[in-house]
């Protein structure tokens, strides 16, 4: 039986923490109790390491804090009374170390630029405002005009953005365009960022149970830390990129065909822009990463 991981130090920088546990959401929809099974099952194993926060609706917070102490992420909506009932729940020692809160859909720009500062007062108001929030932008046809506002409000108000990668219909996934807008915008704001949904394998790929094509974590790792640095138009080729053999891992770096990013840059990726993604499967991510040979088990 395996007891531990074989990384090199650039894989370890890029999946150090990498993934947020939603069992409790579709398609796995576990039970809490065999969610949390889960997820302590995976806090004691060789992939530790990977994992991150456990992600819990605002709700049921108060159910998982009991017994073992997990570091929840909880998704709360964004009025009086659920922030109300999230900060006693944290008050009464609930361990809830980050929100995410969805806007509002069919939003416009200065809308969405007037929602986030309401988050802003609300989660003030209600002793939050210390927390990393994760706040989802919903997708509009009006995305291009909706995701500057929203990356500039979001720097202005001292928080961090939320990407939707896909769901249960095709519908729900993002253009490699929108997804390269939002890496892009977040970027040149210095917003932190978390995705969530359609990213259970490292690299883009056809998915046969959705019929559409699925972005990739690695490819989105990729495009995180090369922003600052490569137009916005290569970012669509990074996360276009299906060919897994074109990402590879070395001691001291990243590759992405031509492309070279360094462990310092994975690191500071990780910390400061693309921090976590949210996926109701752990094996899944794991698996694949070793049939790649960009992890093993010792």
């Amino acid at each position: 039986m395996s007891t531990s991981t074989v990384a090199s130090p650039s894989a370890r920088a890029a999946f150090s923490r990498l993934i947020d546990y939603a069992g409790l959401f579709p398609p796995a929809q576990l039970s809490l109790p065999d969610a949390l099974a889960e997820y302590d099952a995976a806090r004691r194993g060789p992939h530790a390491w990977m994992l991150g926060r456990f992600i819990i609706p605002g709700r049921l917070a108060s159910e998982g804090a009991r017994g073992l102490e997990r570091p929840f992420s909880a998704i709360v909506q964004n009025d009086p009374e659920a922030l109300l009932a999230t900060a006693a729940l944290r008050k009464g020692g609930a361990p809830i170390e980050s929100l995410e809160i969805p806007l509002p859909t069919a939003l416009s720009w200065d809308e969405t630029a007037d929602a986030i500062d309401a988050i802003t007062q609300l989660t003030s108001k209600n002793e939050l405002g210390a927390l990393p929030i994760f706040v989802e932008l919903p997708r509009s046809q009006h995305w291009p005009e909706i995701v500057p506002v929203a990356m500039e409000a979001l720097e202005r108000a001292g928080l961090s953005a939320k990407l939707r990668c896909g769901g249960v219909t095709p519908a729900d996934f993002p253009t490699i365009d929108e997804v390269a807008e939002f890496i892009a915008h977040a970027r040149k704001n210095a917003v932190p960022f978390k995705a969530t949904a359609g990213l259970h394998h490292p690299v883009r790929h056809l998915d046969a149970a959705t019929g559409t094509t699925m972005h990739g974590f690695l490819n989105v790792i990729a495009a995180a830390a090369l922003a600052p640095r490569v137009e916005r138009d290569a970012l669509v080729f990074v996360l276009a990129e299906e060919d897994a053999a074109a990402f590879r891992f070395d001691e001291r770096a990243l590759y992405w065909r031509d492309e070279r990013i360094e462990v310092a840059e994975l690191e500071q990726t990780r910390r400061s822009a693309f921090v976590s993604y949210g996926s109701c499967s752990l094996r899944e991510p794991i698996d694949d990463l070793t049939a790649l040979g960009m992890l093993q088990c010792a």
